[in-house]
């Protein structure tokens, strides 16, 4: 009889599911580049990934929102792009405010974001980059339209 599922690390104890995605080389390679899981201090974590979030979180706004028609279509979505950043680094802080609670035990205060300081760090990053990526986002949309080619 064929087995069904594949065991993870041939234990079958393990209450772990390994299917060929979760264990292929490519699935680990991209995971262990992302920004959580690479040695970055705190505020570059935030801000990597506030950039990132402002610069694609202003396409849905502009294109999909009411005003999308309009003349100020594209400043009515960068106001909302910034308006949700502002609202998802209210969200991190209460999260990290009720998470960490002044914990004091992590074991590198410098690059790990998982206590208060390094978590106040990472979402003061994300507000920054989340403006950021928004304005580079905003600033290419408005002028990329002048251009003539």
């Amino acid at each position: 009889m064929a087995k069904l599922a594949i065991q993870y690390q041939n234990d079958s104890f393990v209450g772990h599911l390994s299917t060929p995605i979760t264990n292929s080389v490519l699935t680990r390679f991209i995971l262990s580049n992302l920004p959580a899981y690479r040695p970055l201090t705190s505020l570059a974590r935030g801000l990597e990934i506030g950039l990132a979030h402002g610069y694609f979180l202003i396409g849905p706004f502009a294109t999909l929102g009411p005003l999308r028609n309009s003349a100020i279509g594209n400043l009515a979505g960068f106001l909302s792009t910034l308006g949700l950043i502002l609202i998802l680094g209210l969200a991190l802080t209460i999260y990290g405010n009720v998470s960490f609670n002044n914990s004091k035990d992590s074991l590198d205060k410098k690059s790990s974001f998982l206590n208060l300081e390094g978590w106040n760090s990472f979402t003061k990053g994300f507000i920054v980059g989340g403006f950021t990526g928004a304005s580079f986002a905003y600033t290419l949309l408005e002028y990329s339209s002048n251009i003539n080619l």
